[in-house]
């Protein structure tokens, strides 16, 4: 009896997740189709269907097993009853004068529930370090700025400037339904056509299974924002490839983490913090694509040529073709599944919005995989339903972490914090801007080490980007620098996500894989450094000196990579190594003089290996020719 009461309650549990998840993914199809609701009525609507959601799907320890238990009940009639209470006194709520009009005792209750709800919403998805950053700025609001309990309550709930503020209106509008697209690319089989892809074009090259991972994840980016959920996508394929093929695991492990970390920087679709960028700075999506384009090229740059010179240092080579998938054929098979990426770009840069571009790929996912045999298999009823619940769920994280950085972005404007926090930094980098760039990107690296990516780049924003930008930085490279190390934190010791997913693929130790992805990422931590000084690499500023820039900055991260990992065309020594990494920073560098200094130093060194490697392929011969002359 008990069983059989167990098995029914699971599978109305099932149900009714399933039912919220496919109504959520339509409500928001429906608002970007036909326009959004007015503010407070769209991000509570989205906040409250992540809220059931999360209570339904996450117990009190975190995990997402078992079923609901009671108090997981009550937890979500606690965090729905504040948003309808919004709802229900809409017209109450837009009339008031927020700061001037006092708080009922219910708007209070209300408040402060709301906020404890979303603490505790984010504390179960994405664990404590968010909630504990959110609570310490809440005390600083009470204890050391000496906010009024009801003025910091206005904020976070009364207004759109807390926690139904900026961030999660980028959720609501963007996020969604680019997560959704992912689910709908994912079920219609785009992720082996990716990976067949990735082995066709690089497989059987030099440590090939390595530039496998950097391709594939670079692509696998179009449909995950998360460097964890590409590893895991991604890893199982290529990191037994790259051990196969002679790769150490922990070097393994460090490619595929740094590879899949970058998908969340590569365009058409970056990750979720660069919707919330393009928010903040009041510019259209395709804006911020364009500024990301050539330092995302040179990140993955840096990585296919950290793999290309460690796997010609070892002597490793790449898989064979006759193992490998045909181009011809993965494109016969598959390649239609590249149109709704294609449909995106095309709606984006007619001048549609991004969620509306967004929209009309994720439509036309199923709708072309029917144009093939070889997919029409994954076009069913069942596999739509998943998709929808799928996007629903995997959106969960991002909601709740937009919220609860809405707690944090509430405190700092209404404590004025953000210019207290401005000052501190320009005084203490003593008005010298690569301290302060060095200070953003330690404290981007840390917040990212203890929370996802979208609240880190929030926080920072708050921050640090004005107090870098008030020592010269144009806007542009000041928000993509903040952005860049909020990204690079899955690949930095000791809290490295990326890496430690990875490294559980690659059985490898967690130590040994971080240090690896450091070096193979290192040039990557360069490239912000190089758009701050050069906008140009942002494509800012006239064509010629754009296309110079990147000529250099590409150059140089090739020379970087070659010094890090001891080869260019033959295995370089201590002396060759150091010239090589001083090269790659000269041409890295912006100026003329730089440029040319690094290009004579390289091209010295490039020369007396080519010299080298003739005379040692040579000397075999001319011993042969001697001995038989005797």
């Amino acid at each position: 009896m008990a069983l059989t009461f167990e098995r029914n309650y699971a599978g109305a549990v099932r149900l009714a997740v399933t039912l919220i998840s496919v109504a959520m993914a339509l409500y928001h199809m429906w608002a970007i189709a036909f326009g959004s609701p007015e503010a407070v009525w769209y991000r509570g609507t989205h906040l409250l269907f992540a809220m059931v959601l999360l209570f339904l799907i996450h117990r009190r320890s975190g995990v997402a097993e078992g079923l609901p238990t009671p108090f997981d009940y009550v937890c979500l009639v606690l965090a729905a009853a504040p948003i309808l209470h919004l709802f229900i006194n809409y017209d109450y709520i837009i009339n008031r004068i927020f700061y001037v009009d006092d708080l009922t005792t219910m708007d209070t209750i209300m408040g402060v529930l709301m906020t404890v709800m979303v603490l505790e919403g984010t504390r179960r998805i994405i664990g404590w370090p968010l909630p504990l950053t959110a609570i310490i700025f809440l005390v600083y609001g009470l204890f050391v700025a000496h906010l009024k309990p009801q003025d910091m309550l206005d904020q976070l709930y009364m207004t759109t400037e807390g926690i139904f503020g900026i961030p999660l209106s980028v959720s609501a509008s963007y996020v969604l339904i680019f997560v959704l697209f992912g689910s709908f690319m994912e079920r219609t089989g785009t992720g082996q056509l990716f990976m067949d892809f990735a082995l066709a074009i690089t497989g059987s090259a030099a440590g090939g299974p390595g530039k496998v991972s950097v391709f594939s994840s670079s692509l696998f980016g179009t449909i995950s924002g998360s460097a964890v959920a590409n590893v895991m996508v991604d890893g199982p394929i290529t990191i037994p490839l790259m051990k196969r093929s002679g790769f150490s695991p922990h070097f393994a492990a460090g490619v595929e983490a740094v590879a899949s970390t970058g998908g969340q920087i590569m365009p058409p679709i970056m990750g979720a913090a660069a919707f919330v960028m393009a928010e903040f700075m009041g510019v259209s999506y395709g804006q911020v694509v364009i500024w990301a384009l050539i330092p995302a090229i040179l990140y993955y740059v840096a990585c296919f040529f950290a793999v290309h010179f460690e796997a010609k240092r070892r002597g490793l080579v790449g898989v064979p073709r006759s193992q490998l998938p045909r181009m011809g054929a993965v494109l016969r098979e598959r390649g239609h599944l590249f149109l709704p990426v294609l449909a995106i770009l095309l709606v984006m840069y007619s001048g549609y919005s991004a969620p509306l571009a967004a929209l009309a790929g994720t439509l036309a996912c199923f709708p072309v995989a029917l144009l093939r045999k070889s997919t029409r298999g994954n076009v069913t009823f069942a596999n739509i339903i998943e998709a929808c619940v799928d996007g629903a769920r995997n959106a969960l994280p991002v909601a709740l972490a937009c919220a609860c950085a809405g707690i944090v972005i509430a405190v700092v404007t209404l404590a004025g914090l953000g210019i207290v926090f401005t000052q501190f930094v320009v005084d203490l980098a003593s008005q010298t801007l690569l301290v302060a760039l060095l200070l953003t990107m330690c404290a981007g690296i840390i917040l990212g080490m203890g929370m996802p990516t979208t609240p880190a780049y929030i926080i920072m924003t708050a921050l640090l980007v004005p107090a870098i930008m008030k020592l010269g930085v144009v806007e542009p490279a000041a928000h993509m620098f903040a952005f860049y190390f909020a990204i690079l934190s899955a690949i930095t010791p000791p809290v490295a996500l990326a890496v430690f997913a990875a490294a559980g693929l690659a059985k490898a130790d967690l130590w040994s894989a971080g240090w690896a992805a450091v070096k193979i990422g290192f040039a990557g931590f360069i490239v912000p450094f190089m758009f701050v000084y050069e906008p140009a690499l942002l494509m800012i500023g006239d064509w010629p000196t754009i296309v110079l820039s990147f000529i250099a900055a590409t150059l140089g991260i090739i020379l970087f990579a070659s010094g890090l990992h001891g080869y260019l065309v033959a295995r370089a020594g201590l002396w060759e190594r150091a010239a090589l990494l001083v090269a790659g920073l000269l041409l890295i560098k912006p100026g003329l003089y730089t440029d040319v200094a690094g290009l004579v130093l390289g091209g010295g060194v490039f020369a007396y290996q080519l010299a080298t490697r003739r005379a040692e392929a040579a000397a075999p011969v001319a011993a042969a020719a001697a001995e038989e002359a005797n």
